[in-house]
């Protein structure tokens, strides 16, 4: 009777647990420039951040390589480094990964930002795809962004739920072999009318 109630107690666990990691998608948030993920850098100083928005759906929310929906998606690039300011900077947005032989849905002209901010807008359907943002400077400076449009990133949600679910079931385990121990069945049978 035991050993039942502990497997039902583990897989409720489970399901929880993956309910609460299996998100497709999320905000990257407020985090630090280091550990942000929409950041790219190019040697010592050269840096862009990449936004992705989606008002129509979610008006406060900024994606970066995972967008939850389909439709209209506003892409802001922050030039972080100063110097890229100062040269043309322009962006591709391809289905798929290359910039030569894949179909590109979306071009923003190199051309100078001096506030330091480049916008674009397009309209993606599902799949995957590839921002390029490309600096007209010698040598050139190249970055890329790859996108998920409305896919679950399967590895991602694994690592993310690999931690809480092993937790999960040493707690688990642990409940387990207390409610076991001589001290907790003399307890309970002490209880009993």
């Amino acid at each position: 009777m035991m050993i039942k109630q502990a497997i039902q107690a583990g897989a409720l666990a489970l399901v929880f647990a993956a309910g609460l990691y299996s998100g497709t998608a999320a905000a990257h948030g407020r985090v630090a420039m280091e550990e942000d993920t929409c950041m790219r850098r190019l040697g010592d100083n050269s840096m862009v951040h990449l936004s992705a928005y989606q008002p129509q759906h979610e008006p406060s929310d900024q994606y970066c390589t995972d967008i939850p929906k389909e439709g209209n998606t506003f892409l802001v690039v922050d030039l972080v480094d100063p110097a890229l300011r100062d040269i043309p900077v322009g962006m591709r947005i391809v289905r798929g990964t290359s910039e030569q032989e894949d179909e590109t849905v979306s071009y923003v002209r190199p051309s100078h930002h001096p506030d330091g901010v480049m916008r674009g807008e397009t309209t993606l359907d599902k799949g995957q795809y590839t921002v390029f943002i490309t600096g007209e400077s010698v040598p050139p400076v190249h970055y890329q962004y790859p996108l998920r449009v409305q896919m679950i990133n399967y590895a991602k949600t694994f690592r993310a739920a690999v931690w809480p679910l092993i937790g999960m079931l040493l707690l688990t385990f642990l409940g387990y072999r207390i409610m076991q121990s001589k001290r907790v069945r003399q307890w309970r049978s002490s209880r009993r009318p």
